[in-house]
């Protein structure tokens, strides 16, 4: 498969660009910082679906086309001319890009530089892997504005950081800098200033080496297995291990480990 493979555009806002079995999904709404409207999500919700759907995509990488910004949430100035009603048909669509994200069966990667805030950060929080340079900035200031996260924020940060950190972040509504979110681990990688989408589509291409079934089987037991007991726990694990127990990618595996040499993956 060639390198750069293809690119695909979903509304205005949205680009996927393919690099071999990586593909990246670019939020591309730079004159808004990436402000999520209901166009964008729509866009973000339908090129998930064509992602999840391609068993050729071993690892998605979120990226921005923004200088300055991953994504500052949603766009406040839309919302700001909704009705009542408008919104609550709105809110739909939104969902529908976060839960977008954090539904694609195979492994996701951020990289974030700049503002990722709000819903921003929460489409980061959906990946299962954040990369951040030096000038992130990310937080959840949604209390501030008379709302609370609803991208998945109030769930997923505390699976990241426990209950009480998690709860300070959102009470306070406060945006961390870099170094901070580093050491609290709310990012997971941190690169120099400029580097976090190599640096993501490196740790992708990395990824994406290994058995395609295996990745999305080890990412469903861990997200299946996540705040459950031990034992039940252990159930989804194996569960997942059966399904890859007798696929190609398992004999195979085996077959190039005995041989010495780069497995073939059929990817079944």
């Amino acid at each position: 498969m060639s390198e750069e493979l293809s690119e695909a555009r979903f509304g205005e806002f949205v680009l996927v660009r393919r690099h071999g079995y990586v593909a990246e999904l670019v939020l591309d709404r730079p004159k808004a910082m990436n402000a999520v409207s209901t166009a964008m999500a729509g866009s973000i919700a339908a090129a998930c679906a064509a992602l999840a759907a391609d068993r050729d995509v071993r690892v998605t990488v979120v990226t921005s086309s923004h200088e300055r910004a991953f994504c500052v949430g949603a766009d406040l100035k839309e919302r700001n001319s909704l009705s009542d009603a408008e919104l609550v048909r709105q809110r739909p669509v939104a969902r529908g890009a976060y839960t977008g994200v954090l539904e694609l069966p195979m492994p996701t990667i951020a990289a974030v530089h700049g503002f990722a805030l709000g819903g921003g950060f929460e489409l980061a929080l959906s990946c299962d892997l954040i990369v951040a340079d030096g000038t992130a900035v990310v937080g959840l200031p949604e209390v501030s504005v008379g709302v609370i996260p609803g991208g998945g924020g109030t769930q997923l940060l505390p699976r990241r950081v426990g209950a009480a950190r998690a709860a300070e972040l959102i009470f306070t509504a406060r945006r961390l800098e870099a170094a901070e979110a580093a050491g609290l681990g709310l990012v997971d990688v941190l690169v120099e200033a400029g580097q976090d989408r190599e640096e993501a589509l490196a740790l992708g291409a990395r990824i994406a080496a290994n058995s395609p079934v295996g990745l999305r089987a080890a990412k469903r037991a861990l997200r299946l297995g996540h705040g459950l007991d031990l034992r039940a726990g252990l159930e989804v694990e194996d569960a997942a291990w059966r399904s890859v127990a007798f696929s190609g990618d398992r004999a195979e595996g085996v077959a190039a480990f005995n041989e010495k040499r780069t497995p073939e993956w059929p990817g079944e």
